[in-house]
């Protein structure tokens, strides 16, 4: 085998290196930055996603101020003093122009009362009264033939009197036959008087029996009866005034129409709506931590503001109310008394209105007050948690009083200020929470 011949290592071109071109080492390195940098952010982004994050809660402040004990309760207003006006006799009554709400004065007319009219007669019952008219009459002619007899006699006494009395200054006849005449004529004289009573008395006893017998069976109207658009008025004189024992308002209207009515039925109320009282219906188990003289608010809408009132008695009597759970509550009545108002809020309030209560029973003016939201039970102990560089930490608190919204804690552990979580969730001690939006 023939072997080419060497070429001389001086005859080949040689290429020179480029100034621009990255020397092999400095891409290696830049190329495992880049590969670090990403397992960095992954790892990192790793971390984030398996880290514990901050539990969102909410918080509440610790405030200073003012803290009620109270009960609140719904109630209606109700006049202080209600006067029910009732028919005096039986009678008929003609249609009251008065309606609810209008203004009356003391001893004004509110209506006006007719005597019942008689009961139509049958033919039985007026043959009867028919009869007794005859009796009466009879009994009248005999009293007039009683008393003209009766005169007879008494003159026929006076005359024998008078004769006697002559023949006892003659001395014919002894003083007792002057005595005994002039009683004989005495005794006609009472007996006269006596046969005039028996005849006015027969006289009232006919009357009696006419006035019975006239009201005789109903007849049908005439034509001119029939055209009438209106009934005709009952004599006024024979007509009976209702009037108002006070100046007031109509509150109540049992009557409206004109009819019959009975002795003692109701006809109106009266009473002064500028003289109203609350009252409020409370447990039983409230009623013995309330003060006579506890200070009430009493809110007729969320529009208004509240109208101020004190408690003036508790009944001393309970009773028996099915509250809207179906469970029987025993409660008691409070009776408050509205204060003097401005008349805007005094304005439009009425009879039966319904109001809603707040009774005071303590008052503390500046207190130390955490929500009642924020309290925890630990046993006997109370505590809060409280949120301190964003961590919360458990506290124990002494609680004084509590209501529906704040609780009354001694200072020292918590100050006013520091934010507490409320409803709190099971939480551990200096655990990651932040405030809930």
């Amino acid at each position: 085998m023939i072997r080419p011949a060497d070429t001389p290592t001086d005859t080949l071109p040689v290429t020179p290196p480029s100034p621009t071109a990255k020397p092999a080492g400095r891409a290696h390195i830049w190329r495992w930055l880049a590969w670090s940098a990403a397992g960095l952010l992954a790892l990192t982004a790793l971390w984030w996603s398996f880290a514990p994050r901050p539990l969102a809660v909410d918080v509440a402040p610790v405030t200073q101020g003012p803290f009620e004990q109270s009960i609140e309760e719904d109630g209606q207003l109700r006049l202080k003093a209600r006067y029910g006006v009732a028919v005096p006799m039986a009678g008929q009554l003609q249609r009251p122009s008065l309606q609810v709400g209008d203004r009356v004065e003391k001893n004004q007319v509110l209506a006006w009362l007719a005597p019942l009219a008689s009961s139509l007669i049958d033919p039985r019952n007026q043959s009867v009264l028919r009869q007794r008219v005859g009796r009466d009459q009879a009994a009248l002619q005999a009293a007039n033939a009683r008393v003209a007899q009766l005169q007879v006699a008494l003159e026929q006494a006076r005359l024998q009197a008078q004769r006697t009395a002559q023949l006892a200054q003659q001395n014919f006849i002894n003083e007792a036959a002057l005595d005994q005449a002039l009683g004989n004529e005495r005794v006609a004289a009472q007996a006269l008087e006596a046969g005039r009573a028996e005849w006015r008395a027969a006289q009232f006893s006919l009357a009696e029996s006419q006035a019975a017998l006239g009201q005789t069976t109903a007849t049908a109207p005439t034509d001119a009866q029939t055209a009438a658009t209106a009934p005709t008025a009952p004599d006024a004189q024979r007509l009976i005034p209702i009037t108002s024992p006070i100046s007031g308002q109509v509150i109540q209207l049992h009557l409206s129409s004109a009819g019959p009515v009975t002795a003692g039925q109701a006809l109106l109320d009266i009473g002064d709506v500028t003289a109203l009282e609350a009252v409020i219906d409370v447990l039983s188990s409230d009623a013995r931590h309330i003060p006579t003289g506890a200070p009430v608010a009493l809110s007729l809408d969320a529009h208004q503001a509240p109208l101020a009132g004190r408690v003036r008695r508790i009944e001393p009597t309970a009773f028996t109310r099915v509250s809207a759970l179906g469970i029987e509550e025993q409660r008691v009545n409070v009776l408050v008394d509205l204060l003097p108002a401005s008349p805007e809020g005094a304005l439009g309030l009425g009879d039966g209105f319904r109001v809603e209560a707040r009774i005071v029973l303590s008052r503390v003016d500046q207190a130390l007050r955490v929500p009642s939201a924020a309290l925890v039970r630990d046993g006997k102990d109370w505590r809060v948690w409280v949120i301190h560089n964003g961590r919360a930490q458990s506290r124990q608190v002494l609680l004084k009083d509590r209501n529906a919204e704040f609780g009354v804690i001694e200072p020292g552990s918590v100050k006013a200020g520091e934010r507490v979580v409320l409803y709190p969730a099971p939480l551990k001690e200096n655990q990651r929470v932040k405030a809930s939006k």
